[in-house]
This record gives structure tokens, C-alpha cells and sequence, in this order.
């Protein structure tokens, strides 16, 4: 993974940031009607959020006022489609996988938009790294504004701090290993949540643990001291004895599993190469790797020993999940694709999927295995219906860097963050149902 400095991500948003939009907006009295973010998140009046209702009324799902703009949303939408960078550590990466990739037409809706709450921002500090959304209901979101780890209700319309990583951040609670003096001014670059587990994970490999049914932070630790040290990706999963576990990915090229039962360091994996992601098999048996190597790697979990070498992407990968029907996983790529994979037949992946716009930066599967959304860095989610041998698609198009995706755990909701510094929000879609059985009561 790249160590590109916050400032210089600070710097490539602003070439894409919808601000430039904005410049164009003025009413009648001259003045800027969109303002730049506060701290507080508070919006001026006019710059509400947007409801299902009026979404089905014309009303843009961002709350852009294209019909006062210089530009069409279609002309805008033509001009970030040519000129947005992907970034490449292999150059010409993209042209290449996309020879072998598929092009599947949209116009499947299986996820209808609900609402677009404007009043969190989900906020990115790393650009290539995307996981920092998770719900773990379809009321209850996990993510990170700025220099806070918020809980986002959606039944209530209300946000509660969590965690400030911007003070001081210490466990309340004394176990073996854990650092008791904490961190100051941790800046996340990646989070997980699930059940009643949340660990966040920094930029100099720090690690924050909070069960969300007790006060005060848990267990700290830092995973290594090494320069290059920042955690790419958590994983929370159940261990077989049933125990909470935790899975860290990190930029000194090591995996390792924490205890959250016993808390310790139970496990360390070492690799060539920096470890971006990691996607563990819902049996726990298999482990899939991906990091700065075109290759990825099938891992047998206990003992770390590859079972096969993954060939086709052509870049690195930041992006890995598991169909729960525990056969097929999904890989993202640099490339600009995402590659299927069955654990029957690795010679080659099932399918190569493209995007739009850039990197796969985040790849999810609905808990019952009949979809799998993948994310671009900015502007949009694909959703692909899995029992169509991925042939059929839903594609959300909006304006942002995307800092995370997320399904809730009952497939009724799908919720994106949107990073933009006057259009930064939560997007929330709702699972299209089909009730027919109830026409027939009518």
C-alpha cells in the first residue's frame, strides 16, 4: 500500500471534490448558497436531506441543484468519467484486465434509495483505503467523521460520538499486553465492527478495541513498531470454539489474530509482500490474502500454508469476501476489476467484473449470498445478482469518494459513505421486496 501522505490524498480530493460545482451556484443575491463543511457537521437550512419521496419527485439524491447550474448532471457526470485518475502501481494496469473483463448492462434495481443524511460526513484519511462504514442493523451504522468514531442511528436521525482518536485514547479495562498510557491523536486509517465489537486501526499500527455494550475502550496495543507500520484492514469474526476474534492487515507485510476473549496476539502470518486485506471462509478453514502483489493468496488458516497462488489480476488488490456459501470469493483490484474465484476450480476466476471509474477499493456479499456489491473510489456501487452468474446489475451513480460500503446483516439495507466536502453524507438504500402474496388478500 501506497504511503501517501494525508496532504497529498488532501490534495487529489480537492481535483474531484464537488466544490468545483458549487462555484457556479449563487442565488439571486449573489451569494454561495452551499457552504464548506463545519466541524459540527451543522448545514445551513437549505441543504436538507433527501427522502425517498422526494427522490421520486425529481429531487437529486445528493440535494444538487442541477437546474441552477451552469452544467448538466449528465455533462458533469461525461466530464468526471474522462478526466478522474485512477491511481496505478502498475502503469497501464487498467487497459489491461480490461481486455479480459465483461462489460454487464444496468437497469436491475434490487436496492431502492431510502434517504441521504446529510448531518454525518463520513470522512477517508488513506485513499486506498475504503472500509470505514459498517452496519451492524439496518438502524445502526458504524463509521468514522472526521476525528471521531460515530454511531449513526437511522431510526432516530441521531449520532453519538463513540470514540475522539483526536484526545486521548486509553483502555479502561487492564489486560496482559494491553498499552494502559494509550494513544494520542490516532488518525484510523481503517475500522470493523460487528456484534458488540468495534476496533478501529491506525496509521502507525495502533489498534482500539470497544465492545459496544460496556463504557470505556477495552484493550490497546500496537501491532509493530516497524516505520511501515499502518493497519490496512480488520477483520472481527467467531473462532471455532464460538470466541471473538480479530484479524489485522498490515503495511509491514504481517497478519495477525487477536483473542478478544483472553486478549492477546494468538497468531502472526508473515508475507513478501504488504497485506492490504485479508477475507477469512465462513467455515474458518481457508483464508484469502491480498496486498501490493498482482498475485493473491489461498490460505489454509491454521497453518498459514498456501494452498494456491491466485493469477489474473495485474495490480495490487485492496479488496476480499467470502460468498457465505463458503465456495466462491471475490477479489478488488487496482485494475480496475474485480475477479469471482471458486474454491472447485482456482485454474482461472469464474468471472471479471470492471468498473466505471477506478480500483475496486471494497467488495461485500449479502448474508444470504444472492447479491455482491462492489465499490469504485468515487461515485459508484455496483450490485450484482450472483444467482445470474453475476449477468444482471444495479449501478448507483452519485458524486464522492466512497470511504465504505456496507449491507446490514438482514440484507434489508445497504448503506454508502459519500466523502465530499459540500456533499459529504450517508446514503441509505432499502431491499426491493416483492409482496405478491399479499395482492392476492386485496
Amino acid at each position: 500500500m501506497s504511503q501517501l501522505a494525508h496532504d497529498d490524498f488532501e490534495e487529489m480530493a480537492d481535483e474531484y471534490d464537488m466544490s468545483d460545482v458549487d462555484d457556479d451556484m449563487e442565488d439571486e443575491y449573489g451569494a454561495r448558497i452551499i457552504a464548506s463543511d463545519s466541524d459540527d457537521g451543522e448545514q445551513p437550512d437549505r441543504m436538507t436531506d433527501t427522502t425517498a419521496a422526494e427522490a421520486r419527485r425529481g429531487k437529486d439524491v445528493q440535494g444538487i441543484p442541477w437546474e441552477r447550474l451552469s452544467i448538466t448532471r449528465e455533462k458533469y457526470r461525461q466530464t468526471r468519467l474522462q478526466q478522474y485518475k485512477n491511481y496505478e502501481n502498475v502503469p497501464n494496469s487498467g487497459e489491461e484486465s480490461l481486455k479480459e473483463s465483461k462489460h454487464i448492462e444496468k437497469g436491475a434495481i434490487y436496492y431502492d434509495f431510502h434517504h441521504n443524511t446529510r448531518s454525518v460526513k463520513s470522512t477517508i484519511l488513506h485513499f486506498q483505503l475504503r472500509n470505514l462504514v459498517w452496519a451492524t442493523s439496518k438502524h445502526d451504522v458504524y463509521l468514522m467523521s472526521h476525528h471521531s468514531v460515530l454511531h449513526w442511528s437511522a431510526l432516530t436521525s441521531e449520532k453519538k460520538e463513540l470514540i475522539d482518536v483526536q484526545g486521548h485514547v486509553a483502555p479502561s479495562e487492564k489486560h496482559p499486553g494491553s498499552l494502559l498510557e494509550g494513544f494520542y491523536q490516532t488518525q484510523v486509517s481503517t475500522l470493523a465492527v460487528k456484534d458488540n465489537l468495534l476496533v478501529a486501526g491506525g496509521f502507525q499500527g495502533e489498534i482500539i478495541c470497544k465492545f459496544l455494550d460496556r463504557e470505556g475502550i477495552s484493550y490497546c496495543c500496537r501491532t509493530t513498531f516497524d516505520e511501515n507500520a499502518i493497519t490496512n484492514a480488520i477483520e472481527i469474526y467467531n473462532g471455532p470454539s464460538g470466541g471473538v476474534h480479530f484479524m489485522a492487515s498490515n503495511n509491514d507485510s504481517g497478519v495477525r489474530v487477536f483473542d478478544m476473549e483472553r486478549f492477546f496476539l494468538c497468531r502472526t502470518f508473515r508475507f513478501d509482500w504488504p497485506v492490504n486485506h485479508t477475507a477469512l471462509s465462513p467455515d474458518g478453514k481457508l483464508l484469502v490474502v491480498v496486498g501490493d502483489n498482482p498475485e493473491a493468496l489461498l490460505l489454509d488458516s491454521t497453518s498459514g500454508k498456501t494452498i494456491h497462488e491466485l493469477k489474473g489480476h495485474v495490480d495490487f488488490s485492496f479488496a476480499s469476501a467470502w460468498n457465505p456459501d463458503g465456495f466462491t470469493f471475490a477479489t478488488g483490484n487496482q485494475d480496475k476489476t474485480c475477479r469471482v474465484w471458486d474454491t472447485r476450480n482456482l485454474s482461472k476466476s469464474v468471472t471479471v467484473l470492471r468498473g466505471n471509474l477506478g480500483a475496486i477499493r471494497s467488495v461485500r456479499f449479502t448474508s444470504d449470498g444472492r447479491y455482491m456489491a462492489m465499490a469504485e473510489p468515487a461515485d459508484f456501487v455496483h450490485i450484482f445478482d450472483v444467482a445470474s452468474g453475476y449477468n444482471e446489475r444495479q449501478e448507483m451513480d452519485f458524486f464522492g469518494e466512497i470511504s465504505g460500503i456496507s449491507f446490514s446483516p438482514d440484507t434489508e439495507a445497504l448503506f454508502i459513505g459519500v466523502w465530499d466536502r459540500s456533499y459529504g453524507s450517508l446514503l441509505q438504500y432499502n431491499r426491493r421486496r416483492s409482496y405478491s402474496y399479499l395482492d392476492s388478500l386485496i
